[in-house]
């Protein structure tokens, strides 16, 4: 073959339909005439959303891993995991306004337990089943846990202030107390890009060397970018399909409300980050895996929740709390816990991959089988 045949840049579209997985993009249209169908099954409803955030997520996962090549991983996980939550963002919103505020506390967990043991424990798996061991940076993995052990105080606090002092229902001081802790993680999360991105940019290098993208690979930063934003918007456009038909679904399909929160779509809103990190780790990128990881753990606990917590003032008909039930906050830290003991050694294999599904899994498992308690 001619070698400068083969160089040949291909066309941007003739480059999206070779690949299969975007095929799935019919879900789409798909989704939204069974919407306007009378008497559609909900349950055909959610699973269409569901197959359609697939290939979005693989347009953001290859979005992602052109910029961060110009970026570095460090910047490349906070972009994936920032473009990646996107879609909890808009359900929660969505919910909010709706009034939907246990369903809200619920995702949230739901998203930071989803991404700390689901998507880290499948890119582990993933990676570790095509390389015998892969290596990232300890010292990125231990600022990482530091983060989600502030955020788990930082949910376990008002909780127990809740519960203590205002048992039967929300009291003046509570508002006061959940204002200031979002006002603080707000600054914490700022100074966290800061340290991160700035003044101790080289504590989150990659450990290993990585081998850049080939020229005929490389995207340009605008549409590297355009990508991002128009799948994000996508796919936060198909979760709000997707939660619109969950409680239907749930009932249907006799599942719990906090189940469904907890566990169903938190998986499904946090589709794009987690296969990014998948998606790295069968690339060896491993830096980049667990900072799209446990980076979008920490924006959930340190941005998006407080985030929700002064939005709730403007379109909510009260005021979000963050009072988690002990069930949420035990199985919260448990995650923190087992998430820091197996990052800390900045070396992953396919085992570890499998503890923290595990993990994960047993968590799901009580929440479908735990009673809803009255009132």
């Amino acid at each position: 073959m001619n070698p400068e045949i083969a160089l040949q840049p291909v066309p941007p579209l003739s480059e999206f339909l070779r690949r299969p997985i975007n095929w799935l993009l019919i879900f789409v249209p798909v989704t939204l005439i069974l919407e306007r169908v009378e008497g559609a099954p909900a349950p055909l409803i959610f699973f269409s959303a569901g197959i359609a955030i697939i290939p979005i997520a693989a347009v953001i996962v290859r979005a992602t891993e052109q910029l961060s090549s110009r970026t570095g991983d460090a910047v490349g996980g906070l972009l994936n995991a920032t473009f990646g939550n996107a879609p909890e963002l808009i359900i929660s919103l969505v919910a909010l306004k709706a009034g939907y505020l246990e369903m809200v506390r619920a995702a949230l967990v739901g998203a930071i337990l989803a991404n700390l043991l689901l998507a880290l424990g499948a890119a582990f798996l993933a990676g570790g089943l095509r390389f015998h061991d892969q290596k990232f940076n300890p010292t990125a993995a231990r600022a990482y846990s530091t983060m989600m052990f502030l955020a788990a105080i930082s949910m376990m606090v008002p909780s127990a202030f809740s519960r203590y002092f205002a048992p039967q229902g929300v009291i003046r001081e509570e508002n006061l107390l959940n204002f200031g802790i979002a006002g603080l993680l707000l600054i914490a999360y700022a100074l966290y890009i800061l340290f991160s991105l700035k003044t101790h940019s080289s504590a989150f290098a990659s450990a290993e060397p990585q081998d850049n993208l080939s020229h005929h690979e490389q995207w340009s930063v605008p549409r590297a970018v355009g990508s991002l934003l128009l799948a994000s918007v996508l796919a936060a456009w198909m979760s709000e399909k997707l939660v619109g038909a969950a409680e239907a679904t749930g009932k249907a399909l006799g599942m719990s409300q906090i189940f469904i929160g907890i566990v169903f779509i938190a998986i499904v809103g946090g589709a794009a980050e987690s296969g990014s990190a998948v998606a790295m780790a069968r690339k060896n990128k491993m830096d980049l895996s667990v900072g799209i990881a446990l980076g979008s753990c920490i924006q959930i606990a340190l941005f998006v929740a407080p985030l929700l917590i002064l939005a709730s003032y403007l379109i909510a008909p009260h005021p979000l709390t963050l009072s988690f039930g002990r069930a949420e906050i035990g199985s919260l830290f448990m995650a923190v816990i087992i998430g820091a003991m197996v990052c800390g050694y900045g070396q992953s294999n396919w085992f570890k991959g499998v503890q923290l599904i595990t993990v994960y899994a047993i968590i799901a498992l009580m929440f479908y089988l735990m009673p809803e308690l009255p009132g």
